[in-house]
């Protein structure tokens, strides 16, 4: 996925209708109706809705006789989920690099870094 397709995905789930749609449709298809049910807006609020989670690439509509159900795009959420990972383990390889170094402060085992020597000013000493 790139940048742009990253954009639009995390700008789609910015909204917390639309990640409450993810979130069911995570259980298996829905048509526009179903999805529809536990939100007090109209069903044309929820098709504008699940068209921006289309234009993201996160779900994905299909035929089945009379119905279109809205399918979630498991391979999409892999690759942000891929790409969050990728500055996670990052994060955490530095968390676990600061945990040793206050282990080894903790422990007294540290060597303090060098001090410069403490200078006096001459003028002070005459004064």
């Amino acid at each position: 996925m790139d940048d742009e397709g990253l954009d639009r995905a995390f700008v789609a789930l910015g909204d917390p209708v639309r990640r409450a749609i993810i979130a069911r449709l995570s259980r298996g298809p829905a048509t526009v109706g179903e999805l529809a049910e536990p939100f007090p807006i109209t069903m044309q609020a929820v098709s504008r809705h699940i068209r921006v989670l289309e234009d993201a690439g996160l779900v994905t509509r299909s035929r089945d006789a009379q119905r279109r159900p809205v399918h979630l795009d498991a391979a999409a959420l892999e690759q942000l989920t891929a790409w969050i990972d990728r500055y996670r383990l990052d994060a955490e390889r530095a968390y676990r690099r600061l945990d040793a170094v206050l282990a080894t402060a903790a422990s007294g085992t540290a060597s303090e870094p060098p001090r410069a020597p403490r200078t006096t000013d001459t003028k002070e000493k005459e004064s």
